[in-house]
Order: structure tokens, then C-alpha cells, then sequence
């Protein structure tokens, strides 16, 4: 029965996963942020309104 013949179930699979782990770093390094982004200072809140009728 060659479906119980695991050599080319093997390579296969090992290929498949050799492919994933080689190109997914590179993929997924895109998204990291190398340079962190400048933090904008906070002014605090601003002044409350006040409301007439209240």
C-alpha cells in the first residue's frame, strides 16, 4: 500500500514546514517597528466648559 509508505508523506511535510519557518520571520519582521515613533508630549485636559443652566 504506498499510502502506509511514509518517506514521501515525510518529505512533503518537511518541506511544507521548512518553507513556513524560513519565509515567515521575514514576513512578519515587516510589521515590527525598528525605530520607535517620537511620543507626542501631553498637555493634560483641557478646561472643563461651563454650562449656564447648570
Amino acid at each position: 500500500m504506498p499510502q502506509l509508505d511514509p518517506m514521501p508523506w515525510f518529505s512533503i511535510l518537511f518541506m511544507s514546514w521548512l518553507i513556513f519557518l524560513v519565509f515567515s520571520p521575514i514576513k512578519v519582521s515587516k510589521y515590527s517597528n525598528l525605530n520607535d515613533p517620537a511620543h507626542k508630549t501631553y498637555k493634560g485636559l483641557s478646561k472643563s466648559w461651563s454650562w449656564p443652566w447648570s
